[in-house]
């Protein structure tokens, strides 16, 4: 006997519910990256919906759960994003003035405590965000560098398991307090500056040339 598709089909109040269950953690979302995640309660954000707490605790058990959720669905959308980017790019360096797009578009208004209440005070969603880095972010480092060596635009003596590290820790060096005070460095600018050292440094000639033509800049040789 073979076997039968089943499709479930959710009545129109469970499907109202769901909505509503995702649109907590858009909202939640927004109002952490815009005003940090610590300075944001419960409160905050049934206010902002205007719905109440008990609701919100029909779907998530504390805030922690939120963040969670919240950071897992964004996790999930960027990475969406740097494979839209990736295959988008004409090549690998267009792959990553794409995904710089992205990332400056992402850092709008961020708040700057975002990532050190995570590590402070969500440590479960903080150590998603390090293996969501140190497992999909690594890998696309070193796919787009890989694909830059076969290209020529980037050389091809590489030190490939150095680089892809030392590239993964500029991404956190820029979110760095203490080396970039937020009311001095924008971390557009910071994580700009990063990435365009980081593809200066790993350039062929060829691969300059394509830099400076993304870059509209022109060098005497």
């Amino acid at each position: 006997m073979g076997t039968k598709n089943v499709s479930i089909v959710l009545s129109p109040e469970r499907k109202i519910w769901m909505e509503l269950k995702d649109k907590i953690l858009a909202v939640a979302f927004e109002m952490f990256r815009k005003r940090g995640i610590r300075s944001v309660s419960m409160d905050d954000i049934a206010q902002e919906m205007a719905i109440s707490k008990k609701t919100i605790y029909k779907w998530y058990e504390n805030k922690d759960a939120i963040v969670f959720a919240a950071l897992d669905t964004h996790l999930q959308q960027m990475q969406a994003d740097c494979e839209l980017c990736a295959s988008r790019g004409a090549n690998a360096i267009d792959e990553l003035f794409k995904t710089m797009t992205m990332i400056r578009e992402m850092l709008t208004n961020i708040h700057p405590s975002i990532f050190y209440d995570l590590q402070k005070f969500h440590p479960n969603s903080w150590q998603l965000f390090q293996e969501h880095k140190n497992g999909y972010i690594l890998g696309m480092i070193v796919q787009n560098i890989n694909r830059g060596i076969e290209e020529g635009l980037y050389r091809p003596d590489l030190d490939l398991p150095v680089l892809s590290r030392l590239r993964l820790y500029q991404i956190d060096l820029a979110f760095s307090f203490d080396v970039f005070p937020p009311d001095s460095f924008d971390p557009q600018r910071v994580q700009q500056a990063c990435l365009e050292h980081f593809m200066l440094g790993i350039a062929t000639l060829k691969g300059h040339k394509l830099i400076n033509k993304y870059k509209h800049v022109t060098e005497e040789e």
